[in-house]
């Protein structure tokens, strides 16, 4: 890849000289102090970029906003404790709006790009979580945390200090979800609210979805890439399920459009019961892009991306026979091209979609690549790869010249301490072709012969590609001196839809002979990979398939790994919160269903468990509840197989907190090392 200018680090970057690059170890400390790009906005200009850096300082962690044009250099930005984020640059170019929580609770902010101090825009009771800017820049729409029995945001502050003083603790609930993700339902929804901007003020904000007892943006992961203002201001279209009880087991999110003075809302996509997502608008106000599904109930169906021309109404989709699922849409300039992001065996592309014929062609195809902004014939996108975290780059709309523009840890990351890595595919289930990622240890020398980490992915619908991970980090365990490999087995996401759709009602089935033959395949190809000296390792589904390789392929591995893994489908369909996930996967409820579930349950095969096993889990993951993992600790301590339970107390699915971190990854690759690089003698048990 062509690269541009080469800038200092985000730790040097106003700095004169540049220190020397590090030359220490790749392990779990150097990742937790990367620098982590964040919050990338491009100017109307098409040359200039402002965006967020989060590192590592002596005096602890802080963000900071940099500019920077094309052919110079960063410029700090900001100076604050308080991170910035949620960027949006004016219509203009010469102002820069962001939340901030400098003044003591989260509020928009704006600054001159120019020079000068930021203003605080609003100032409200409550915290703004999100915001866009209309067209013109005469409002703002803000996601905010309400309660809905409130008429105003003085309300709802109210009622939320009261409940905090309230010795009163007991929950009492009429209907799922009681509980989601990581938090317990507490009669507060996430709302819409409009608002004029009058200098460096705002008016009264409108909540304009009022009386909605749904969440907007949904839990818990979606943003305000789920809001848009209609390109003349006078609607704000929004993603969000229509008030009902069976908000737990039904994914039917809709597209809605009411008005920025409020009313009632109207339903765009109320024909199709899965879900929509995503609105975008053209520039010339003549289309509406979105996302949608076409399964009900199914969360890992294929996003296809769908055009509504608002002049004569029609909705069609644009490239109906792609087999890919869309992640990200951006319209060009020009109306008649969108730019879509869609994994795409092992990466993350970018590709640019005709919206007459449905013609598309990749502009960027390896790694892991995210859509920033399409301006000024330039695409800005951000890039990752299981060898480097992301930095910001910038290409032109024929795919040329790729750019980097940022190096934001080339001072902190030694690549040399990085391993070699090689995607490769092997016959697995029914012949077909499946797809992995082998990564050398970073002190390989040829003719060595290595340990084996064999990384199995969660979702089930998801992939161990070519990304660069925060927490499951593949080059961690090279760093340990593993080979590590990772195979996207049959359920897996960006090999088409067909694939992904093969795990449904057989969890154990294809994907279990994949990571078979995998592994079998993987070692003949590279003789330096010791297979039959292996620990498997995975999180969620992941864990799930360490407890099914327990009871089904228990000769295959010296030690296993279990990170929030379903133990039990009988006791998990009951006790997780997202029901819709369950029900598809197997065929409805468990009363409904029942042999589905028993046929690939675990439990139903611990009478063959006898392989070491690190059982690991977050107490409030509730995904897949602490019970689970402590009912397979319970079964391998009485089974007196060697095991050990970490459990971290503030955790949910995931491990959050970096010292968390360091603690999983010094017992999880110890527990691993304990069982392959001890003496093979059989010491190590």
């Amino acid at each position: 890849m062509k690269h541009g200018i080469v800038l200092s680090s985000a730790l040097a970057l106003s700095a004169s000289v540049v220190a020397a690059p590090t030359t220490a170890p790749f392990d779990i400390h150097q990742l937790n102090g990367l620098s982590k790009l964040h919050s990338t906005v491009v100017l109307p200009d098409g040359n200039t970029v402002v965006y967020g850096v989060k590192k590592k300082t002596a005096e602890g962690a802080r963000s900071d906003l940099y500019l920077q044009t094309l052919d110079g250099e960063p410029r700090r930005l900001t100076n604050n404790k308080s991170t910035e984020h949620n960027l949006v640059v004016s219509k203009d170019g010469k102002r820069l709006f962001f939340l901030s929580g400098r003044s003591g609770s989260s509020q928009i902010w704006s600054i001159a790009l120019d020079g000068g101090e930021a203003v605080q825009l609003s100032n409200l009771p409550l915290d703004v979580d999100g915001f866009k800017l209309s067209n013109d820049n005469s409002q703002v729409v803000m996601q905010i945390r309400v309660n809905v029995e409130c008429d105003t945001l003085a309300c709802s502050k109210d009622k939320q200090d009261a409940q905090k003083k309230n010795k009163q603790k007991g929950r009492h609930y009429d209907q799922l979800m009681v509980r989601h993700w990581d938090t317990w339902g507490d009669g507060l929804r996430n709302h819409l609210f409009v608002a004029k901007i009058e200098g460096e003020s705002l008016s009264n904000p409108v909540d304009v979805t009022s009386g909605l007892d749904t969440e907007t943006p949904p839990k818990p992961f979606s943003g305000m890439e789920e809001v848009s203002f209609t390109p003349d201001g006078k609607h704000v279209v929004f993603s969000a399920k229509a008030p009902s009880r069976d908000q737990a087991w039904q994914t039917n999110y809709d597209l809605w459009q009411v008005p920025v003075t409020g009313g009632e809302p109207v339903n765009l996509t109320e024909s199709n019961l899965a879900w929509d997502a995503n609105p975008v608008f053209s520039d010339d106000g003549r289309y509406l892009a979105y996302l949608a599904m076409s399964k009900p109930g199914f969360e890992a169906d294929r996003f296809r991306v769908m055009l509504k021309d608002l002049r004569s109404g029609e909705t069609r989709e644009v490239s109906p026979l792609w087999d890919r699922s869309a992640s990200g849409i951006a319209f060009a300039e020009e109306s008649h091209t969108l730019y879509v992001t869609a994994q795409n065996l092992g990466q993350v592309a970018i590709y640019a979609m005709d919206v007459r014929f449905g013609d598309k062609r990749p502009l960027v195809e390896e790694g892991s690549n995210a859509l920033v902004k399409v301006v000024g014939g330039k695409l800005f996108y951000t890039h990752n790869s299981l060898k480097s975290p992301n930095d910001l780059y910038v290409v032109g709309l024929n795919g040329s010249e790729p750019t980097r523009l940022t190096h934001l840890n080339q001072d902190l990351l030694n690549q040399q301490g990085l391993g070699e890595f090689q995607q490769f595919n092997f016959k697995g289930w029914n012949n077909e072709t499946v797809y992995g990622y082998w990564i050398k240890p970073a002190n390989f020398e040829k003719g060595g012969k290595y340990p084996v980490a064999f990384l199995v992915h969660g979702g089930p619908q998801g992939s161990f590609g070519n990304r660069w991970h925060s927490r499951w980090n593949a080059q961690l365990w090279a760093a340990a001196g593993f080979g590590v490999v990772m195979v996207d087995f049959h359920g897996s996401t960006g090999y088409g839809q067909a694939f992904t759709d093969s795990i449904s009602l057989d969890w154990g089935g294809k994907p279990l002979e994949d990571l078979q033959k995998g592994l079998a395949a993987v070692g003949q190809q590279q003789p330096w990979l010791d297979t039959q000296n292996a620990c498997a390792a995975g999180g969620s589904y992941g864990g799930y398939m360490m407890n099914w390789i327990a009871g089904n392929w228990p000769d295959g591995f010296k030690c296993l790994v279990n990170h929030a893994g379903l133990f039990d489908m009988r006791s998990f369909s009951m006790v997780t919160e997202e029901l819709w996930f369950p029900e598809h996967e197997f065929g409805g409820s468990y009363w409904d269903a029942t042999d589905n579930y028993e046929k690939f349950n675990p439990v139903n095969h611990i009478n063959n468990w006898r392989t070491p096993m690190l059982v690991v889990h977050g107490a409030k993951d509730y995904r897949v509840p602490l019970e689970q993992g402590l009912a397979a600790f319970t079964v391998l301590q009485r089974k007196n197989i060697p095991s050990e339970l970490l459990v971290f107390e503030k955790e949910n699915h995931w491990i959050l907190n970096q010292d968390n971190l360091v603690q999983w990854y010094d017992n999880v690759l110890g527990w691993m090392k304990r069982f392959t690089m001890a003496p093979q003698d059989g010491s190590a048990n």
